[in-house]
């Protein structure tokens, strides 16, 4: 299959999220690894450094690269070019919402490039935009730990607004915060617990809330009445793109919703050599399919070829 988007700059597109403006525009925001940079510095230094990346299209299939997100006095501007070769930190995993009146983005931020995962601090900071592309930095949540990732933001139907989240200090479960207003939060405890996941995403289909986490073996699972109380689909094996193009699974995505259709980027290995001096495989695709439920099960639909369905495996 031909991988829908790669990244022009360093081939590392990953943690996609996907929205449509008022005028239909499609919009993905992706934290862009520097996957190929022949010395990045050692260690993990290469997914670290990274900018978040932004995509356009008019219809969520073909896309062309927008540029990146770069730090300003107030915030982040889109600028179209690849981002500086030197970098001073690195943003993560950017959750977007349309919260009624403006944009909301939820980013994971670390101060500087590590070059391990151990060790430094990492918060979900906010910012808010009217356009997508200016966007005025509001402040850091407070939150379970300082180490927190991967925000994912819906409001449920007790009208309460949930923010769910990667714990790094809680075994690497995901946690939930709540707020009436977006503005003050209150941890709420563990969502999902049992082994460790990261990227959660939640949305309701079906007549059910849904939450997928990323397992590094495909996406699990978990369904909901109200999207408080969760239960496991299937049993603790069971994931859905436990397969996916170019060999191995679906990593950490995210849904967007197109008239009845909802639709689930993620990111997988890319059609590529391995990284010649590390021998891995680095360099990353970004794919879709469309999320399905029959039955009260959650499944998959077409991709965006058209391909073969992939239900739960063990």
């Amino acid at each position: 299959m031909t991988d829908l988007f790669r990244d022009p700059v360093y081939d590392g597109a990953t943690d996609p999220r996907v929205v449509i403006d008022s005028a239909g525009d499609w919009w993905m925001f992706y934290t862009q690894r520097r996957a190929s940079l022949a010395e990045p510095g050692p260690g993990v230094a290469w997914v670290h450094g990274s900018r978040i990346g932004v995509a356009m299209s008019a219809d969520g299939v073909a896309w062309e690269y927008a540029g990146t997100l770069e730090p300003t006095a107030s915030g982040l501007l889109l600028e179209p070019g690849p981002p500086p070769a030197d970098v001073d930190r690195t943003h993560w995993a950017p959750e977007v919402i349309w919260d009624g009146a403006q944009w909301r983005m939820h980013l994971t931020e670390i101060d500087g490039v590590p070059d391990r995962w151990q060790g430094h601090v990492r918060e979900i900071v906010e910012y808010v935009s009217e356009d997508l592309r200016d966007w005025r930095r509001i402040a850091p949540l407070a939150l379970s730990s300082d180490r927190v990732i991967d925000a994912a933001i819906a409001q449920t139907p007790d009208a309460l607004w949930r923010l769910w989240y990667k714990d790094e200090a809680a075994d690497s479960v995901t946690m939930v915060a709540t707020s009436p207003d977006l503005r003050d939060w209150r941890v709420d405890g563990v969502a999902i617990g049992g082994n460790p996941h990261e990227g959660p995403d939640v949305f309701e289909l079906g007549g059910f809330w849904w939450m997928l986490v990323d397992e590094w073996r495909g996406m699990g699972v978990h369904r909901s009445d109200d999207g408080i109380r969760w239960t496991r689909q299937g049993g603790p094996d069971d994931v859905i793109l436990g397969s996916a193009p170019n060999g191995g699974h679906a990593h950490h995505g995210a849904h967007v919703r197109d008239g009845e259709n909802v639709w689930f980027y993620y990111f997988g290995q890319a059609d590529a050599e391995v990284h010649a001096p590390s021998g891995e495989l680095r360099r990353s695709a970004v794919h879709r399919t469309r999320l399905a439920v029959e039955a009260g099960v959650l499944g998959l639909g077409e991709s965006r070829n058209g391909g073969v369905p992939r239900g739960i495996r063990s």
